[in-house]
């Protein structure tokens, strides 16, 4: 069980990492009225940025994977609803923003072949994909949050981990699922994700220093 800990606090760690580097390389690439011509200028960014978005996606995708066989002791339907949603929904739409992105970058070089007369088509298909990736990222909160609900809530049964830490995750959960609400009626709400991602790097470390509490385990 130990291990477990371990492995799950270092796949926190890498796929939040993975994450904001991808943030970080993709920078302003989107930005602006050119940016198909950025993006086509920007082809290792934009490759670099997918395969960061990957490992995200798998790395957060295995979390409630490995805490199944041990979620599953407490509340087992629970257990398999984070596996749906932390696991095979959040992956699935992952692995469509990394394909948007892609297609983004071949658009973005067949408009620079094409030239600004000869285009119009690919940067109204380019607006849409932009569009399609604004969405995929608000279904991809929502997924994450209610997939978040869960595995929080089963923490905060269980006293696996301490409840104050668990409950501090039910509270950021609760808080990340109203930014794309709000933003799906023109509201912009960021920073109620930052108590949530605070608080999964806080559980990340505790995991791997102090793992589970033993006696839980042996409750189950």
């Amino acid at each position: 069980m130990k291990k477990t800990a371990i492995v799950v606090g270092v796949l926190f760690i890498v796929g939040t990492v993975s994450g904001i580097l991808s943030v970080v390389v993709l920078g302003s690439l989107l930005d602006g009225p050119d940016y198909l011509v950025q993006v086509s200028a920007s082809e290792n960014r934009i490759i670099i940025a997918t395969l960061l978005i990957l490992i995200m996606g798998l790395a957060l995708a295995m979390v409630p994977v490995m805490l199944f066989p041990i979620f599953k002791e407490h509340n087992e339907a629970l257990a398999l609803g984070s596996v749906v949603f932390r696991g095979a929904l959040e992956a699935a739409i992952y692995i469509a923003q990394a394909i948007t992105l892609l297609l983004l970058l071949a658009i973005g070089q067949e408009t620079v072949k094409a030239g600004a007369t000869d285009a119009s088509h690919l940067q109204a298909f380019g607006t849409l994909l932009l569009q399609a990736d604004h969405w995929l990222a608000s279904m991809l909160s929502i997924v994450f949050s209610l997939g978040a609900l869960m595995i929080y809530y089963i923490f905060y049964q269980s006293k696996l981990i301490p409840r104050w830490l668990s409950g501090w995750g039910l509270i950021g959960a609760v808080l990340y699922l109203a930014v794309p609400l709000a933003s799906m009626f023109g509201s912009e709400l960021g920073i109620l994700q930052l108590p949530l991602a605070l608080q999964e790097m806080i559980l990340a470390v505790w995991l791997i220093v102090k793992g589970f509490n033993p006696s839980a385990l042996d409750s189950a």
